[in-house]
């Protein structure tokens, strides 16, 4: 098998708790498509930030009083966050050897953060947001993708699978806006068009050399991104979509880009949510933009909304399988 699998469900990416080896089991025993987990709870190098700060090629990253920050040298925390990654494929592989889950159509997902979120949330040694600065913000896209393509191959000979690699931009909006927040009121940070970033993601996308996952998690979702890029799917949550994002989805469907719908609450809701529920709640998108039904068993995978940190270590467990129920259901519909 050449491509990811379609008509599954995965995980977005974080896990709740701080023990690998437990995430990975609840993960491998839930999804079609298993993922590498995050756990933020262990801390500084554990979160998004820090774990692309394991990941980045020649570019360290240290702790300031604001936050990180890109430093000259390699820090305590920067071998922290390189330490926990290789705790956390560690454990992926014994989970995935022990549990007999390769075989010729299996692959597996990592996720990163995106280079823009990135740039928007570190600072360089002058004190200033590293967005703000473009040969900055280019250089963590070159070291990223360095980065990312060394990460992926070496899940790839651990695991003996390809891999699917998800991009995550909760900023991203910020960054076209130019709304990014600065560290001081004299700081200007001006916007970066869609356009811009698209090319630079279709950089980042040949040196990675696998198929690319854009996670468009930010408040507004930036559909032209991905429209002018060349990502293989695009994951959204489904609750933030609204009549303005339809033509957006429409197109990245008419382009045959893989939707991953994140549709199930990432924390345990009030009332009871069920797996037919969900579904509905897909098939109404597909139905209001005037999609064949066939795009939902082709074209998308089921994911929660968001990362499942904040959610209890049974609502994880839940929360992906009703995923699963969801992918199942979806075809029949």
């Amino acid at each position: 098998m050449n491509v990811p699998p379609v008509g599954v469900a995965t995980g977005v990416g974080s896990m709740p708790g701080d023990d690998p080896r437990a995430a990975v089991e609840v993960i491998a025993g839930e999804v079609g498509l298993i993922h590498l987990p995050e756990l933020p709870g262990r801390g500084l190098g554990a979160d998004m930030i820090g774990r692309a700060c394991a990941v980045l090629a020649d570019m360290p990253m240290e702790v300031a009083t604001t936050g990180y920050r890109l430093s000259a040298r390699p820090s305590a925390m920067s071998r922290r966050a390189r330490d926990l990654l290789r705790t956390d494929v560690d454990a992926l592989e014994e989970i995935w050897e022990t549990g007999g889950h390769g075989g010729p159509d299996a692959w597996v997902k990592t996720q990163v953060c995106g280079p823009f979120t990135l740039a928007a949330s570190v600072e360089t040694s002058a004190g200033h947001k590293a967005v703000r600065d473009r040969g900055a913000w280019a250089d963590l896209v070159d070291s990223l993708a360095e980065g990312v393509a060394v990460h992926a191959a070496e899940l790839q000979r651990r695991l003996g699978v390809p891999v699917l690699v998800q991009i995550d931009e909760p900023l991203l909006d910020r960054v076209i806006d130019g709304a990014v927040k600065p560290l001081s009121r004299f700081d200007v940070i001006d916007p970066i068009p869609a356009a811009t970033i698209a090319e630079h993601y279709d950089r980042l996308i040949d040196v990675v050399g696998r198929p690319v996952l854009l996670h468009l998690c930010s408040d507004t979702i930036p559909w032209t991104v991905a429209a002018q890029s060349s990502v293989w799917g695009v994951a959204f949550d489904l609750a933030q979509v609204g009549r303005a994002d339809l033509d957006g989805i429409g197109e990245l469907l008419d382009r045959a880009t893989v939707l991953a719908v994140g549709a199930v609450p990432a924390t345990e809701p009030g009332p009871e949510v069920t797996a037919e529920a969900v579904a509905a709640q897909i098939v109404r998108m597909v139905d209001t933009i005037g999609l064949d039904r066939r795009v939902l068993s082709d074209s998308m995978l089921v994911t929660p909304t968001c990362g499942l940190a904040q959610a209890s270590t049974s609502w994880s467990r839940t929360a992906l399988a009703i995923a699963t129920a969801v992918a199942t259901e979806l075809p029949r519909m």
